[in-house]
């Protein structure tokens, strides 16, 4: 893989910020839904959520996207 430029590194990286600070506040109103069928679906959505976070983590260590060469 190519490697990414500065401008991709931080992008993935706020996409991850805004998936992780969502799934929070997803779980915390999941438990004010009272609703069972809402209250589902807002479980479906926090795996979703949780399965997007496990992708971009995976593809950030399988391809060693940590650190930024040169970076001090």
């Amino acid at each position: 893989m190519r490697k990414l430029a500065e401008g991709e590194i931080l992008s993935l990286t706020n996409i991850l910020k805004m998936e992780h600070d969502g799934l929070a506040l997803a779980r915390g109103i999941q438990t004010l839904i009272s609703d069972e069928v809402l209250k589902k679906q807002a479980e479906a959505s926090i795996l979703a959520t949780e399965g997007r976070v496990k992708g971009m983590q995976q593809f950030i260590n399988e391809n060693n996207i940590t650190t930024l060469e040169g970076a001090h």
